[in-house]
């Protein structure tokens, strides 16, 4: 039986010259297949890029917390350096890199919040301590030492012992709307495909093959 080289899924292969109408179709194959392949330590990462209110560019990775035809969704704290960019700036661009699939999928667009009940029940799923530590961290501002960030996570544990934790209102998700999506699947000697995706007012696709 002959073996496919370890980029080649059959089963999610995107034709590049007879693509899906929608990107999501698309993606959604190749998510999957990520999530099938054993040799996929994180699917659900993406690196986020956004705008600071001084013009700098700023990109760290994040998890994909759910997709669909609105765009695809993660959660933070709003307050956080990536929520003061995106409120004075609302556009992102997140790429997904699955280099042991040979993959890419960029997608750029306009970032909204997702509602407050899409983000109680994802606060909800989310284990206790994660909701702690949220709760008592005030991302990505300063703090002295470890032992403060500790201290202020026990503060907050014992106050809230057997009870719930309430989700902060600066705490929530955004979601990113897909203008613009980019496959990229890599071949042998540079060769590589590109596929971009561009929205038409009307809500439509579209379709363009690029140059490696």
């Amino acid at each position: 039986m002959m073996k496919h080289p370890p980029h080649e899924h059959p089963a999610s292969a995107l034709d590049f010259d007879h693509p899906p109408a929608d990107p999501m179709d698309a993606f959604r194959r190749w998510f999957d297949a990520a999530h099938e392949a054993t040799t996929v330590p994180n699917p659900n990462a993406m690196s986020v890029a956004t705008v600071d209110p001084d013009g700098r560019p700023s990109v760290r990775v994040v998890l994909c917390r759910g997709f669909d035809a609105r765009g695809i969704a993660f959660y933070t704290n709003r307050e956080s350096r990536k929520g003061d960019a995106l409120r004075v700036h609302p556009r992102a661009c997140a790429n997904f890199h699955w280099d042991q699939l040979d993959r890419q999928i960029r997608f750029e667009g306009t970032v909204t919040h997702t509602s407050e009940a899409e983000s109680d029940a994802y606060w909800a799923s989310r284990p206790r301590e994660n909701r702690v530590n949220a709760c008592a961290s005030q991302q990505s501002r300063p703090i002295a030492t470890r032992a403060a960030l500790e201290a202020a996570v026990k503060e907050l544990d014992e106050r809230f012992a057997g009870q719930e934790i309430p989700r902060p209102a600066h705490w929530g998700g955004f979601r990113i709307a897909p203008e613009r999506v980019e496959f990229w699947q890599g071949h042998k000697h540079r060769l590589h495909d590109r596929l971009v995706y561009l929205r038409q007012d009307d809500g439509r696709y579209v379709r363009t093959r690029l140059c490696p």
